[in-house]
Order: C-alpha cells, then sequence, then structure tokens
C-alpha cells in the first residue's frame, strides 16, 4: 500500500520569478470519482499518462496508488468519463535534499501557484525556498480535485 504525505504551499509570485528553474511540463489531469472517501484522477504529464486512487485525508497522510497507462487510454478516458479536469505546467526543484513539485495553474485557475513537498513522515523537517509563502495544507480548497469544481477564479477572497 503506498501512502501519501504531502504538505501544500502558496507561492510567492515575485520570488518565483526570479528563482532559477527547469522547464516546466505541461499537466492535464481529470477526475473519474471525486468524493470525501476516495478520488480516482486520470493525468497526462507531458508523454506519459497514469491513473491515481487516493483515499480519505487524515492529517497531511492519505492512501495513495498509483499506475502508468498508455497515453491513448488517459486521452479517452478524459474525454468520455472526466467530471471535471484542471490543467497547470508543473516545475520540479531539488531544494536541499527535498523534491518541491511547483504547479503553475491554468485556465480558470490561472494566477494560483501552490507548491508541494511529499515527506517520509508527517512531523518531518525540511527547509523552504524563500519562493514558498503560506501553507495550505490543511485547506481543501487548494486540493486539485476541489480546483477542478471550484476554480480560482471564482473564489472570494
Amino acid at each position: 500500500m503506498g501512502i501519501e504525505i504531502e504538505r501544500k504551499f502558496l507561492v510567492d509570485h515575485e520570488k518565483w520569478q526570479q528563482a532559477a528553474k527547469p522547464e516546466g511540463v505541461y499537466y492535464r489531469q481529470g477526475y473519474l470519482l471525486d468524493e470525501i472517501q476516495r478520488t480516482i484522477r486520470i493525468r497526462i504529464a507531458g508523454d506519459k499518462a497514469f491513473i491515481t486512487i487516493k483515499g480519505v485525508t487524515a492529517g497531511i497522510s492519505r492512501k495513495e496508488f498509483e499506475y502508468e497507462i498508455p497515453l491513448n487510454d488517459a486521452s479517452e478516458l478524459l474525454a468520455g468519463f472526466a467530471l471535471s479536469e484542471v490543467e497547470k505546467i508543473r516545475y520540479c526543484i531539488y531544494f536541499g535534499d527535498k523534491l518541491w513539485e511547483v504547479d503553475e495553474f491554468l485556465g480558470d485557475n490561472t494566477g494560483l501557484m501552490v507548491a508541494e513537498i511529499e515527506l517520509q513522515q508527517e512531523d518531518e523537517t525540511f527547509e523552504k525556498p524563500d519562493w514558498i509563502a503560506a501553507e495550505v495544507s490543511h485547506d481543501v480548497r487548494y486540493y486539485n480535485s476541489n480546483l477542478a469544481l471550484h476554480p480560482y477564479k471564482d473564489w472570494t477572497m
């Protein structure tokens, strides 16, 4: 069984623009099932595709199973079965000994940038890059599945 332990942070746009970063990868992902107890996602990331099944979140942990699938199957699943979708550019950056995944959202979520870090345990310590802003790990609005249904453009701040 896979366990995902993940923390999420907003990104300081100004500092991010000044940071050295690799080329991003275009992601398109859709949700076949989106319930509190479980989510089933299809993701196309560049020239690869995946199906991911996630369980209920407890703290910052949840069960996660992810498998590579044929790209054509993913395209058909998104076109024929996805209830909602999100598009973004993902940048993968190592800082210290940790991989940070920074998502620059597109479409109805344009303007939102979220950085994620996966940990081995919930209380693990790590260094934060200077472009990291407020933590939003426990704010469900920032879950990709919620952004697909309740996009950033519709939020009232």
